[in-house]
């Protein structure tokens, strides 16, 4: 809290480490929050409403706290969190002027939409209560169904625990969501921005199609099959369309890495040359298998590993966005230099983040 009136909440952009395009599987995940946020300020007004402004994307809007929100535009996560927080006896009872603002860059992997998101639940509940013990678990689940349950989108649960929770964390993503958060952690990690858009929704939702698409068919000849415990698909691979092999081949591939990946992320002292050999074999399944990298991608994380980085991937649903290396703190900037004469909008290095930061 600050000594005025005014009160500032923030929430942290994530990097998917391990898992891409897992969490709508069911299937765990590694993630970490990293020191990029949305910032929250609000300050009480008199006029009951909520008078919100975005200059980072130059947007404002106003709407009456006591407003049923029952029309939801496409993408509204404002009101959809509104919606959401009241069946959790959140009511607003007065109204503040709202400003959202912050350095994670937009459309580029890193979930600025969640971290908005989960930043709006935080400041919903702890200034208006509810009927239920605030946690972060709680924060993320509130924003889990405000912006992707309410909306019908085809995305899963980690963005949301993810910022929430704080730290690197490996999460169950299955209906039994819990977590485990890793003690290690891991230095001399670098965004590369691409400066390209993603089109989240339409290639999230496409993936998503083939792979549930692909275990159906497998189920459908093996009711006992468990895409959590099965090790190869070498016994299920003849029944599937070419189109779909890839898709079933990634899921059971990638799940296979991040089992590793949780073991050794967990190892005192790290091996980072282990982790980042790693981190390069998912990032192989995400661009041979699922495809969802772009020419400049490729160039950046090319150039990252030419320059001595333990490992690099693309992060967030593809198609563009940004990339992360792993490398020695010596020679981050031999990496970072590295990745932007490849192309890239920006690179910098960055830290995790704490959930324990996210209170002003």
């Amino acid at each position: 809290m600050t000594t005025t009136s005014e009160v500032i909440y923030k929430a942290p952009g994530r990097i998917c480490l391990f898992g891409d395009h897992q969490d709508y599987l069911g299937l765990p995940i590694i993630a970490c929050a990293i020191n990029r946020f949305i910032e929250l300020s609000a300050i009480p007004n008199e006029n009951n409403v909520f008078n919100i402004e975005m200059p980072d994307i130059k947007t404002s809007r106003i709407f009456s706290i006591d407003d049923d929100l029952k029309t939801l535009q496409k993408g509204d996560h404002i009101a959809s969190t509104i919606r959401v927080i009241k069946r959790y006896g959140c009511i607003p009872n007065k109204g503040y002027s709202i400003k959202f603002e912050g350095n994670i860059p937009i459309n580029a992997g890193l979930s600025s939409s969640s971290a908005l998101v989960v930043v709006w639940v935080r400041f919903l509940l702890e200034t208006f209560g509810c009927s239920y013990q605030i946690t972060d678990e709680l924060i993320a689940k509130i924003a889990y169904e405000a912006e992707v349950l309410e909306h019908n989108s085809p995305g899963g649960k980690m963005d949301q625990y993810t910022i929430a929770i704080g730290d690197i964390i490996f999460l169950q993503t299955n209906e039994n969501t819990r977590y485990t958060k890793i003690e290690n952690s891991l230095e001399g990690l670098i965004i590369g921005e691409s400066g390209v858009s993603k089109n989240t929704i339409g290639l999230l939702g496409e993936l998503k199609d083939k792979a549930l698409g692909s275990i159906k068919i497998v189920k459908e000849y093996d009711q006992t099959f468990n895409l959590a415990t099965t090790n190869s698909s070498d016994k299920y691979i003849h029944l599937l369309s070419k189109e779909l092999k890839p898709f079933f081949h990634a899921s059971i591939k990638n799940h296979q890495i991040t089992q590793a990946a949780v073991v050794a992320l967990n190892e005192k002292p790290l091996n980072y040359q282990k982790i980042g050999s790693l981190i390069n074999e998912h990032h192989k399944v995400l661009k041979e298998l699922l495809q969802i990298t772009t020419p400049k991608i490729d160039a950046m994380i090319d150039a990252a590993i030419f320059a001595g980085a333990y490992g690099a991937k693309i992060v967030g649903s593809g198609g563009g966005g940004s990339i992360c290396a792993l490398s020695s703190k010596e020679n981050q900037q031999k990496v970072i230099d590295a990745i932007m004469n490849a192309g890239a909008k920006d690179a910098y290095s960055v830290s995790i983040s704490s959930s324990s930061n996210y209170s002003c």
